[in-house]
């Protein structure tokens, strides 16, 4: 019997070293979930990755998922299972029902209740749809997992405060310097986050933004949000050590500054220290650079100490949240219930339209040859009514008393 299955390396278990040799890059992601979808027993899946996590959701009949699932892992990112095994989540069933309601709703994120999640898990899923690796069952689980998500930011308070990594992100350069505005700050990608942190670094006054990123358009997009400047990453090394803060979130595959730079960087600013942030993953910045006099380098993991003391009230919408998902998957589960049904329902439809169409042919040629339309059209009603009836018949006359009352109604005028 097919399952639902989850196996996640996210926040809560492994440091980002490990995160960011597991990630899934956007530009690798088809292929990947093609890979996957081609794995024996496995009927359909959607691959999230983000800085946080990378989560597999599949729907898979296989004997033991889990080693399915982390040997997958293992041998598309090239890397050995030791090297992930320490840091391996997996659910099925009703826990996978739960996790990935949690996952939507920011109650499994390093910030409680944060909203981008529930964008990148749609993100997945809009992949996998033009993947072609959805079937029916994750398509209605992940649907459940938005219509969800969507009930909690309704019905709780969850994610009224302005908590989120890219807010931390600007809350922590304020421990560094102490008035933000006379800083100059290079926000490096121009994805949702980096346009998150440029709208908190304005509303903190700070003038003096540069936006790089590979596509100048993007970057220039965001610039004139908020009146900064925009520089394609080919001008990097020559404005680099301009910035005061440094906060990097691109989709790089490989570490795009690297200690030579920052070095080369820390000699034109006579050594004016710099707060490095890398909220990428994998990360954008070589852990070296943090080596380095004068400089202060954080990656994403850092952000909790942050978060902590943000926190606030969202800890006592946590359990109106949580109750909320628990009476939402008891609908679910109930039309895990009766799929079955349906699946009985169409199967059955199937054989009666090749019955129909079996026995319509032999009729219309019965028709050419004769002529006798009435006895022809007769004898084929007859004959269709006594093949679709014949099974049911059986089956009803096998039946408890109990079970025979829910047979009321299948055929109109049925009379007991």
């Amino acid at each position: 019997m097919s399952q639902i299955a989850i196996l996640s390396v996210n926040h809560q278990l492994a440091p980002v070293e490990v995160r960011e040799k597991v990630a899934f890059t956007p530009d690798k992601l088809t292929q990947a979930l093609s890979d996957l979808h081609g794995i024996y027993g496995i009927y359909g899946c959607i691959i999230l990755s983000t800085c946080n996590r990378v989560e597999i959701y599949v729907n898979s009949d296989n004997e033991n998922p889990k080693e399915v699932l982390s040997n997958y892992l293992a041998k598309i990112h090239n890397i050995t299972r030791d090297i992930i095994n320490p840091y391996l989540n997996y659910f099925e069933d009703n826990e996978a029902l739960t996790h990935v309601c949690n996952v939507a709703t920011g109650l499994d994120s390093l910030v409680l209740g944060e909203p981008q999640i529930l964008g990148q898990l749609k993100d997945a899923y809009h992949m996998a749809k033009e993947a072609k690796t959805l079937n029916k069952l994750l398509e209605k689980l992940f649907q459940h997992a938005f219509s969800t998500a969507k009930k909690v930011r309704t019905d709780t308070q969850i994610g009224v405060s302005p908590v989120s990594i890219a807010y931390c992100s600007v809350k922590l350069s304020e421990k560094i310097f102490e008035h933000l505005s006379e800083q100059t700050v290079l926000l490096i990608g121009a994805g949702e986050m980096i346009e998150l942190c440029a709208q908190y670094l304005n509303k903190k006054k700070v003038s003096n933004m540069i936006i790089a990123n590979r596509t100048i358009e993007n970057a220039q997009k965001i610039a004139n949000l908020y009146q900064a400047q925009s520089i394609g990453l080919k001008l990097l090394s020559s404005i680099i050590h301009k910035a005061d803060i440094i906060i990097s979130s691109t989709a790089a595959s490989m570490p795009i500054i690297g200690k030579g730079l920052i070095e080369s960087a820390l000699k034109k600013r006579k050594h004016k220290p710099i707060f490095m942030l890398d909220i990428a993953i994998p990360r954008d910045i070589e852990p070296e650079v943090g080596q380095l006099d004068d400089i202060y380098l954080y990656t994403i993991d850092d952000l909790e100490r942050v978060i902590n003391d943000n926190i606030g009230n969202r800890e006592k919408e946590k359990n109106l949240a949580q109750e909320i998902i628990i009476k939402q998957n008891q609908v679910f589960n109930q039309w895990l219930k009766v799929l079955p049904n349906e699946q009985l329902v169409r199967s059955y439809r199937t054989n009666a339209n090749l019955i129909k169409d079996k026995l319509l042919e032999k009729a219309i040629k019965q028709i050419k040859h004769s002529g006798n339309y009435e006895n022809i059209i007769r004898k084929f009603a007859d004959q269709l009514t006594n093949k679709l009836l014949h099974l049911p018949s059986k089956n009803i006359k096998q039946t408890s008393t109990e079970n025979l009352s829910q047979c009321e109604g299948c055929i109109p005028n049925f009379k007991k």
